[in-house]
């Protein structure tokens, strides 16, 4: 079986064993870009109390959240763990974004220089740069986490210790480029980390991808 052929392999597998995930759980662009900082590090229930907190505020606008003191922010975000420095990494990124000129400015950026550019802000990794690519602007970017690395880890399909553009590589060279697609996959990933393979105690007998080269999973 070819590399494009496992992969797509995994998709169906999971995808006819969750159904489609429904991802991004943010109602706008704005929205994903701020939860794709504040759900660093922490469960993305967090982050909802976090971000209803700023909209009960009435804050949650660029020029709002600007105009509040770190302080007053990180306090707003509490929910999400790392407040202090999140909301310096939020005002980072939106000093950063209204410089930049907004989503009509990012809309008009070719995605590695865009990608690049948000690489360049304090705090902005490549799974937070590449979850706002992929979510906020339909880039096909893959995202890559941890959910990911450890089930194809476990079925040897890449290597433990494999760095995050390695990773990225193995879908972006044997997949086509789309946007839904890598949606979707990342989505699947991250349920059957919550679902089957758990850091610990996994449930490999039903795990959607059981029959997979590598299996039984090295855990």
């Amino acid at each position: 079986m070819s590399t494009a052929d496992l992969l797509v392999s995994i998709y169906e597998r999971l995808l006819r064993a969750f159904g489609p995930q429904g991802w991004w759980p943010g109602e706008t662009p704005f929205e994903v870009c701020i939860g794709a900082i504040l759900t660093q590090n922490t469960a993305w229930s967090n982050v909802e109390k976090a971000i209803s907190n700023l909209k009960a505020r009435g804050v949650f606008d660029p020029d709002s959240l600007l105009g509040m003191s770190q302080a007053e922010l990180a306090a707003l975000i509490r929910p999400a763990g790392y407040f202090n420095q999140k909301a310096r990494k939020i005002r980072d990124f939106l000093s950063w974004f209204v410089k930049t000129g907004g989503f009509e400015a990012m809309e008009g950026m070719e995605t590695s220089a865009l990608r690049k550019s948000l690489l360049s802000i304090r705090g902005i990794g490549p799974e937070t740069a590449d979850s706002i690519l992929l979510y906020a602007l339909g880039r096909p970017i893959f995202v890559v986490d941890a959910y990911t690395v450890r089930a194809l880890s476990r079925h040897e399909i890449i290597a433990p210790d494999a760095d995050y553009r390695e990773v990225q590589a193995l879908f972006h060279e044997n997949l086509p480029p789309d946007a839904r697609m890598f949606n979707e996959f990342h989505a699947l990933f991250v349920r059957l980390g919550k679902t089957n393979c758990r850091k610990t105690g996994p449930l490999c007998d039903d795990c959607p991808l059981g029959t997979l080269p590598g299996y039984p999973p090295v855990v």
